[in-house]
């Protein structure tokens, strides 16, 4: 699934994104970490994989989006 990185906090690794429905969803630094990105910044595509449902999705890892 793709999104744009919304937030980003380098001290905790952690932050959100937007769905491209505008849907804030955030990401934890295991998500950040799996994903082996040094940096996030803010509007840049992202690829996100993501487990759960509803209020319990929870992003497992996030990566930049390359064509």
């Amino acid at each position: 699934m793709q999104a744009t990185a919304y937030t980003y906090d380098p001290k905790s690794r952690s932050g959100s994104v937007l769905l491209d429905d505008g849907t804030p969803l955030p990401f934890d630094a295991a998500a950040f970490d799996a994903g082996g990105l040094l940096l996030l910044r803010a509007g840049q595509r992202v690829r996100i994989e993501t487990e759960g449902e509803a209020e319990d999705r929870r992003i497992t890892l996030i990566t930049l989006q390359t064509l």
